[in-house]
């Protein structure tokens, strides 16, 4: 089972993504927070495999949250909790350590698929998010000069880094990749670590966001 802790102020809120994460039957939420404060001090205790976080909470917001979290429990995976009026906080979350952005009002699927992906060590960004926050980072001018800087990057790479590149895009774990092209995991993990040094960039989620700039997702 993979166990959760669940923060948001809107208790509504949590009784919907409990309630989806709890009818996938391998997923467990083991503890909630109604703020961010407390979602730090029960992360602490209960040490869970994902920490699913509300970006806008009182006390302690998500993002500072999600830092605090990764700093005190490395062993837990970080998502946030968006939505479509919250772009500019993303480029704080990634440099804050979270993998995972899953939309609040997306498909249920995504959502499950999101924190089954960010549990394995994958990262997750729901379709939905990822392009709204490509196209949010400036005008169509400067996405397309994001696109095409993004497609020469990726041209750098071998052919299996560039197929690896679109698994990570696609939110596989590492287990996920090797079992998909049939390669032991160690090789997957230094694929990974390959592909993440020639793009320059820290962690899985900001190789996704090339991956999408660059179009390997929309295969």
């Amino acid at each position: 089972m993979i166990r959760v802790l669940l923060a948001d102020d809107e208790a509504m809120v949590r009784a919907g993504v409990r309630a989806i994460l709890g009818s996938s039957g391998e997923t467990e939420v083991v503890a909630e927070a109604g703020d961010g404060r407390e979602a730090v001090e029960l992360a602490r205790a209960h040490r869970p495999d994902v920490a699913l976080l509300d970006i806008r909470m009182p006390r302690l917001d998500g993002l500072a949250a999600a830092e605090e979290i990764v700093r005190v429990v490395p062993g837990t995976a970080v998502a946030m909790l968006t939505t479509f009026s919250e772009q500019a906080y993303v480029a704080r979350a990634l440099g804050g350590g979270a993998i995972g952005f899953l939309l609040k009002s997306g498909d249920p699927y995504e959502l499950i698929a999101g924190v089954r992906a960010v549990a394995g060590g994958g990262a997750f960004l729901s379709p939905k998010v990822a392009r709204y926050v490509i196209e949010g980072l400036g005008g169509s001018a400067g996405r397309l000069g994001r696109e095409a800087a993004a497609r020469a990057r990726v041209q750098e790479l071998s052919p299996r880094e560039r197929e690896v590149l679109g698994l990570v895009g696609a939110g596989l774990s590492n287990p996920e990749i090797a079992a998909r092209l049939h390669l032991v995991e160690g090789t997957v993990k230094a694929y990974v670590s390959a592909v993440l040094d020639r793009l320059g960039v820290r962690n899985r989620v900001q190789a996704a966001i090339v991956a999408y700039e660059a179009g390997l997702m929309e295969s």
